[in-house]
């Protein structure tokens, strides 16, 4: 491969990137100005609705976010009385999470995927596909001469 052809490869891909990345802040756009809250916040709301009674923690791992986020994240929707946080009666140290009545109808209303279009479409993909490209982009972020780790643990929509 010449190396005028390997340039006009790579910015075929970088457009790529641009597209995903436009994208995702387009449907987050959408879920801020339909709902009111940020895409992260829609996403917390769906998953307390699937799991009744889930802790900051396993929330954190369903969102693959950093647990302290994912804590002020939520105190938001409690500040907001979108979330109720209960302790348990059987063990009080531990606190469960459930919806309000108007979550619960905000949430109906949503634009979907509440979880965003980039983790839906992901799913989708073979495991085949999904190794690979966790493969190349483990490649890409190794050539980046400025990184920063830790937004790995951050919501998309907050980047």
């Amino acid at each position: 491969m010449t190396r005028h052809n390997k340039e006009q490869l790579s910015l075929q891909v970088l457009k790529k990137f641009r597209v995903i990345y436009g994208s995702v802040r387009q449907h987050f756009r959408q879920i801020e100005q339909t709902c009111g809250v940020t895409g992260s916040q829609l996403w917390i709301l769906q998953e307390i609705a699937n799991t009744s009674g889930i802790g900051v923690s396993e929330l954190a791992e369903h969102l693959s976010i950093h647990q302290s986020t994912c804590s002020q994240l939520v105190e938001k929707l409690v500040a907001r009385k979108m979330i109720i946080k209960e302790r348990s009666k059987q063990d009080q140290r531990r606190v469960g999470l459930r919806l309000t009545a108007s979550a619960a109808a905000l949430l109906a209303s949503a634009p979907g995927p509440a979880e965003g279009v980039l983790p839906e479409a992901l799913r989708s993909l073979s495991v085949e596909t999904i190794q690979a490209l966790n493969l190349s982009l483990e490649k890409v972020i190794d050539q980046l001469k400025v990184k920063d780790d830790k937004l790995a643990g951050q919501p998309l929509s907050d980047l």
